[in-house]
């Protein structure tokens, strides 16, 4: 097959109709053209949401392996994981917030009603209140007032906040058999030997994760200073990210596998529940 010899190319400033004319400026005309961006750099979509796999041995309460755990949990692109997080510890450090101070302005304090003294042949600067901002005991200048400092997080990015936070601390993640029943009776100095066992300081800071927590188990942990005891239902962003160890039980690994893993059946109803909130929102 022939193949035709490429045209010679026509350079944009030796064109005969731009040259001949005196009241063009072939530079200026040059600088109004932008190159095209490749191809490559638009409509880039991000990386799909991918799940880590970790594999994590089990400690009996004497500190030996008797086992091995999975943990598969969803966690954000790499590109995009420090944005999910930080948006979740912002929201939920925001929420926390109760925006109930409050300071009276000078039009709100008490009193300051007479003249404290004639306006003129004094001496002293013109004063009308003794409840200027100038004075003490006047009001405040911008104070604070209540506010709502509350914002908005989806359901799935908040979730995908918390599993993305837990697979990037996989090497710190400890997990242990059941020792709730090994509390007969409350007793801190048993506890801190165990975690002795298990290869934790007592000093750093850990979070125990536990699906179901007894009552000496709690009273057995809560006078040490650096530790947090959580079930599913108290499980938040802020004590992972602020704890050295975290501390995991079977069961509450197999917890996060099912609520923050790939096979979470629960979607469905996520979106149907955002669903029904933004058409209450739009209504109102």
């Amino acid at each position: 097959m022939a193949i035709s010899a490429p045209s010679p190319s026509i350079s944009f400033l030796s064109s005969s109709t731009l040259l001949n004319s005196s009241h063009q400026n072939p530079k200026f005309l040059f600088s109004t053209f932008k190159p095209l961006k490749p191809l490559s750099h638009r409509h880039t979509k991000a990386p799909p949401i991918r799940a880590d796999l970790a594999t994590l041995p089990i400690l009996s309460v004497d500190g030996a392996k008797i086992g091995e755990t999975t943990l598969e949990l969803k966690t954000a692109p790499p590109e995009t994981s420090r944005a999910v997080v930080h948006r979740g510890i912002v929201t939920d450090l925001r929420n926390k917030r109760r925006g109930t101070a409050s300071t009276l302005t000078r039009s709100e304090v008490r009193g300051g009603g007479i003249k404290p003294y004639a306006q003129k042949k004094t001496g002293k600067a013109r004063r009308g209140s003794q409840r200027t901002p100038l004075r003490p005991g006047g009001g405040v200048v911008f104070g604070p007032k209540p506010k709502d400092w509350s914002i908005k997080i989806n359901r799935k990015e908040k979730r995908l906040a918390i599993s993305t936070a837990i697979s990037s601390a996989a090497e710190n993640i400890v997990v242990v058999e059941e020792f709730g029943d090994r509390f007969e009776r409350p007793r801190t100095k048993d506890f801190i030997e165990l975690m002795r066992k298990w290869g934790i300081d007592p000093k750093e800071k850990s979070m125990f994760l536990m699906t179901e927590v007894s009552d000496n188990v709690v009273l057995s942990s809560r006078n040490i200073g650096t530790l947090k005891m959580l079930t599913p239902r108290t499980l938040n962003l802020f004590d992972i990210l602020n704890s050295d160890k975290l501390v995991f039980t079977q069961s509450a690994v197999d917890y996060l596998n099912e609520m923050y893993g790939f096979d979470y059946e629960g979607e469905f109803e996520d979106d149907v529940e955002e669903f029904e909130e933004n058409g209450e929102e739009g209504e109102g």
